[in-house]
């Protein structure tokens, strides 16, 4: 049974921590067997246990899976009305679906009744506990922005909701009728002039991706002149039509106020908007985001927004569970490690050897289970692939998340996340995964820092439709200085280019160096402001949630290339073959 607790008893809540990191092994097992002991009989489980719990027994017989492996299971129950029990013996009441930005493709999770409470609540306690620890911030208001989508119900009467969105629904009592609207448009801009209005008594501000908070920040930049006449005049503009949105508005702009409009307009005037976060809310102690793995990419545009205002990244949750927490939220936001909650969900870990691409590792190698360990076995500066277990019908499911052992907090392993399995460029034999990406842009950009540049957001494809083939890079630029577009200096930008090359692997840099090159010179491809918003507001359409949009970083669909071929305002190639012996 979990232990319950109130957030706000900083005593309860220590002891609390130190009880479960220090017993984890012995909790973990306590899980599995729980697990085992409800779902053995299960479909699924009984074609590998013949309906026996053992845990020995699971870890020998139970097969490593992808999503595409139990797809079939969850298509039967999803779409044909199948019961539950072909996967778990909890009843499945929702599917929750994942972002499909990250990994190219959306899935179905299976969520219980059962799991609802108190698994989720206990992880948010414990999150709750953590924030609370952070100097001054029960003198004020969080501006946290939460936007939700619609429901989809499959053919076999489920209900297809994001994480977010089923928290939100199904304890509707807790949340602020604005964060209920479904018009995304109309709740995001209700939230902002919520904040605006009580700006003196916001101390922190929050979404759930930093790629968000960015996107929040470019709609503030359109909308700020129209929310700043709502507020001197105390009226709200005539297009929000949400009942939700007017009611709770309504209860905060109840009357004129030119001052503060006059203050939000001085600061909104300036030619620059380094610093705006700070500016608008000068309270804030603290940001919160999730910055790790592709998010690292956004801590300079962060930084340059908020003033330079410590990032917190509190915790590392999935559509397929909750599985760590940040215990130094006021870190290094390069540095941030989760420690692992040992009584969320089963969890067991794949090595990935140093020199070793970890797309290799496949789900149907017969000797994949001789290597993996469990959460009490892994090593300090080891790399692992998560796998995870749970009662809603996941089993050995491997996550596709890259992570790092970083220590320990008691007997229990703290984990940075590294990056994703299976998104790469390649054009040849090259495989180059997004953090060999990631590294490569970083160092590019120490050309145009100099300048007054800042990277906004980046993506990239492999070219093939030219011999020999080659990497795209799109960028979106920002001035520092101000909101300009940005001039582009050729030489430079084709240093870039050669930079980027001359940071990936010796197996890249080989194919590009060959006598017949089986790789063409990288292009980056930059293009005009805004237009990373325009691709968010394109997968958005096709059913990804904004709270979980993650831009992608390996460009899969044409469509989407395609936007983003249309507002390129400048090409520039590498004119150098990268040096091999660096």
């Amino acid at each position: 049974m979990l232990p319950t607790f109130d957030p706000r008893d900083t005593e309860a809540g220590s002891r609390i921590l130190e009880d479960i990191t220090s017993n984890a092994g012995h909790i973990q097992e306590q899980v599995l067997e729980e697990i085992l002991t409800k779902n053995a009989s299960t479909d699924y489980l009984k074609s590998f246990l013949n309906g026996h719990s053992d845990k020995g027994l699971f870890k020998n017989k139970v097969p490593v899976v992808d999503y595409e492996d139990i797809k079939i299971y969850i298509d039967r129950i999803a779409l044909d009305g199948e019961p539950s029990r072909i996967l778990t013996n909890e009843s499945i009441t929702e599917l929750m679906i994942s972002s499909g930005t990250s990994g190219g493709k959306q899935k179905w999770i299976p969520k219980t009744a059962e799991e609802g409470e108190p698994g989720p609540s206990f992880f948010v306690s414990l999150l709750l506990f953590e924030l609370r620890c952070l100097h001054g911030l029960n003198d004020g208001k969080a501006l946290f922005f939460v936007l939700i989508n619609p429901d989809i119900h499959t053919p076999g009467g489920l209900v297809l909701r994001t994480t977010t969105a089923s928290e939100i629904k199904n304890r509707k009592d807790r949340y602020p009728e604005v964060i209920l609207c479904e018009d995304t448009n109309q709740s995001l801009y209700s939230q902002l002039l919520c904040g605006l209005v009580q700006r003196d008594a916001i101390v922190s501000i929050g979404t759930f991706f930093a790629s968000g908070l960015q996107r929040i920040i470019k709609f503030f930049e359109e909308h700020w002149q129209e929310m700043s006449s709502n507020i001197r005049t105390g009226q709200m503009s005539d297009w929000i039509t949400d009942p939700k949105c007017k009611r709770t508005v309504s209860l905060i702009l109840s009357k004129q106020m030119p001052d503060l409009a006059d203050s939000i307009d001085l600061v909104c005037q300036e030619k620059s908007w380094e610093g705006i976060i700070k500016k608008i809310w000068p309270r804030t102690k603290y940001v919160q985001a999730i910055i790790t793995g592709s998010m690292a990419q956004y801590i300079p545009a962060l930084e340059f927004y908020t003033g330079r205002l410590p990032v917190v990244s509190p915790a590392y949750v999935s559509s397929e569970a909750c599985f760590g927490v940040n215990f130094k939220p006021l870190c290094n936001p390069y540095d941030v490690s989760y420690t692992f909650i040992p009584n969320m969900a089963y969890y067991e870990f794949i090595p990935i050897g140093n020199h070793q691409d970890p797309n290799c590792t496949n789900s149907k190698d017969a000797h994949l289970k001789d290597h993996i360990v469990d959460l009490a076995n892994v090593k300090i500066g080891q790399h692992y692939e998560l796998l995870v277990t749970t009662c809603t019908g996941l089993y050995r499911y491997r996550m596709g998340d890259i992570l790092l052992v970083t220590g320990f907090h008691n007997i229990t392993p703290q984990f940075k996340f590294v990056q994703r399995r299976n998104v790469v460029l390649s054009i040849d034999t090259d495989k180059t995964t997004e953090q060999d990406l990631q590294n490569a842009v970083t160092i590019a950009m120490h050309i145009l820092e100099p300048l007054g540049f800042f990277l906004l957001d980046y993506s990239s494809y492999a070219d093939t439709s030219s011999i020999p083939g080659h990497y795209v890079l799109f960028w979106e630029l920002q001035l520092r200085s101000n909101n300009d577009i940005p001039e582009l200096d050729q030489v430079k930008m084709e240093k870039c280019c050669s930079l980027v090359e001359q940071s990936l692997d010796q197996k890249y840099k080989l194919l590009r160096n060959q006598s017949i090159s089986t790789i063409g010179p990288l292009e980056i491809r930059v293009v005009k402001q805004g237009t990373f918003n325009v691709l968010m507001d394109f997968y958005v359409s096709r059913g990804t949630s904004l709270n979980q949009y993650k831009t992608p970083k390996n460009i899969k669909s044409e469509k989407a290339i395609e936007i983003l071929d249309s507002r390129v305002v400048g090409k520039f190639y590498s004119r150098e073959v990268p040096n091999q012996d660096s």
